[in-house]
């Protein structure tokens, strides 16, 4: 229903009226505004801003003595944009510029992440350790399949690490057409699987881009068309993913969709007690000592940096926790649930 660009149009040609021609172009800018109202009536059937306003033009009409047919006021002149495009066709791509043009306020946004052996914070702020050996999705939504693969830390270890991941951004007619991202250890490229660094040649390409931030150890894509920056890192032997995404993308999927460890988690039978890293290759003391300098706050990133340690004796693992505790500085819209204890 778009009655309140009708509203806003006739405030605007009736804003500055003077002179001996007022009662005129008032009665013009009133059937207009009536012309506007009949435009929208078969989807403004049930806002009462619309009833109000039909209402409200005809009593003005009889007031000013406007008869209801004549001339209308000339509609008013669009700003021009950049590209002489009107705003849809400019920033349908621009996630963030469109949400606050629909809504009048930007959108919420939600952070997940998995690192180390690994450790998934959830979309939800829920923190599980997984056992997860071979392939799992992390998202699997309207517009973004992630898969982590996992092989052991170390040999007969019950611990594993993402060797593998695996990103799809799904095919936008007006943006970006499909790219696939994968990376694997010792592999982090800086380029889709196809070579390209954006999202093609459509008109909202550039709203998919790969930036590298260190070379073959930190990765990230911005993807402005759906609201959503993804980075990968390589720390020692294993991967690490972290994503803020707007919230509207993050729910976008269906009940078949079910299992995303980003949205869900581990599966119950998944997942492992940190307790357990107590029993390792280096002694937990050490690996404390070497965490604290790391992650001076004692939460679950510097739990899950002793556990890594412990199970694996890879001091490593001290910057994959680090990574991801950067990521989430920089992602989380809520700076007070950065750290999580448990």
């Amino acid at each position: 229903c778009k009655i309140l660009r009708c509203n806003s149009e006739y405030v605007a040609a009736t804003l500055n009226l003077r002179g001996s021609d007022r009662n005129a172009a008032y009665c013009n800018a009133l059937r207009s505004y009536s012309h506007c109202t009949r435009k929208t009536a078969r989807t403004c059937r049930g806002d009462l801003a619309y009833h109000s306003a039909v209402h409200g033009i005809e009593d003005l009409m009889i007031q000013n003595n406007c008869s209801k047919e004549g001339p209308t006021s000339p509609p008013r002149p669009q700003p021009p944009s950049p590209n002489h495009q009107g705003f849809e066709s400019l920033d349908i791509c621009n996630y963030e510029k469109s949400f606050l043009y629909k809504h009048g306020q930007p959108p919420n946004y939600q952070h997940c992440a998995a690192f180390g052996d690994p450790h998934i914070r959830t979309f939800h702020d829920d923190f599980h350790t997984c056992r997860v050996e071979g392939s799992w999705p992390l998202l699997d939504n309207d517009y973004l399949f992630v898969q982590a693969t996992s092989s052991p830390v170390a040999k007969g270890s019950n611990a594993t690490v993402t060797s593998k991941l695996t990103i799809i951004f799904k095919n936008m007619k007006e943006c970006i057409d499909q790219k696939v991202y994968q990376a694997e250890i010792d592999n982090l490229p800086a380029a889709f699987q196809d070579g390209s660094v954006n999202g093609g040649e459509r008109p909202g390409g550039s709203s998919l881009a790969i930036r590298e931030r260190s070379p073959g150890r930190h990765v990230e894509i911005h993807a402005e068309y759906i609201g959503t920056t993804i980075a990968v890192r390589q720390a020692g032997r294993q991967l690490s993913f972290s994503i803020r995404a707007a919230e509207e993308v993050t729910r976008a999927f269906t009940e078949e969709q079910d299992l995303q460890l980003c949205v869900g988690g581990c599966p119950r039978s998944q997942r492992i007690s940190r307790s357990d890293g107590c029993r390792g290759r280096l002694a937990a003391e050490t690996a404390r000592a070497l965490c604290k300098e790391m992650l001076p706050v004692e939460d679950v990133y510097f739990q899950s940096c002793v556990f890594d340690v412990v199970t694996s004796g890879d001091i490593n693992f001290t910057m994959a926790a680090h990574g991801a505790l950067e990521d989430a500085r920089i992602f989380l819209p809520n700076a007070e649930k950065l750290h999580i204890f448990q």
